[in-house]
């Protein structure tokens, strides 16, 4: 069972970083203590595996920076952020991730993660994006921050968007012919041209996609 840290005085300045780690890989977690705990800028606080775990430590957070892995026992890491974001949680997270993917990291940003880095950088790579990132800065690698927003969805005109939407509530090629005024073959050629966009091979991945999506798009604040 893994217990809360207590709260540490000081400023940042005048002590350690404090860092929780949060992967589910057990080889990944003793690679990174060892290499935190070596350094002495960094004190360990706690380990967890899970998304649910690293959200009650978020609750109350007593730590600089967590670093989570991408891949969770029980969550990726783009529901973490989103639901840090939902949730309105005062935490600084680094990803460190073991895929090259650009479209991760687009998502990572878009979801406010303050610092980026990969499982095969190294070590003082690592250590300054942590450092970065427990001083308030953002450190993330090279990425052109006018594309951060070209997901599969942003390029759908408004029909496909409110097309994909109604696709989503189950809405059948008749129902929509019907609603809308035109003809069921006119219906296929548009979610024909809406898969071709998405990249997906038929209604229920297009769905999948774009509920996804959905659940990942931090809420507003009200008021």
């Amino acid at each position: 069972m893994t217990t809360k840290p207590e709260r540490g005085n000081g400023s940042i300045e005048e002590r350690r970083v404090r860092v929780i780690v949060a992967e589910r890989n057990p080889l990944v977690i003793s690679a990174l203590r060892e290499m935190l705990e070596c350094d002495g800028r960094f004190e360990l606080l706690a380990t967890v595996q899970s998304g649910k775990q690293f959200l009650e430590f978020a609750a109350e957070p007593d730590f600089d920076v967590a670093v989570i892995g991408w891949k969770l026992a029980d969550m990726d890491g783009a529901d973490i952020l989103a639901e840090v974001q939902n949730r309105g949680l005062d935490v600084r997270i680094t990803v460190f991730s073991n895929d090259h993917d650009i479209g991760i990291l687009k998502q990572c940003v878009r979801l406010g993660a303050q610092g980026y880095c990969f499982q095969f950088d190294d070590p003082p790579i690592i250590f300054e994006t942590i450092l970065a990132v427990a001083h308030g800065r953002i450190c993330i690698p090279y990425i052109d921050i006018n594309k951060v927003n070209d997901t599969p969805l942003a390029q759908l005109t408004v029909r496909e968007r409110e097309l994909l939407a109604v696709l989503s509530d189950g809405w059948t090629n008749l129902q929509i012919a019907t609603r809308t005024g035109i003809s069921e073959n006119t219906v296929k050629y548009h979610l024909k041209n809406l898969y071709d966009k998405l990249d997906v091979r038929n209604r229920a991945m297009a769905v999948a996609l774009y509920s996804s999506e959905k659940r990942r798009t931090p809420k507003s604040p009200i008021g």
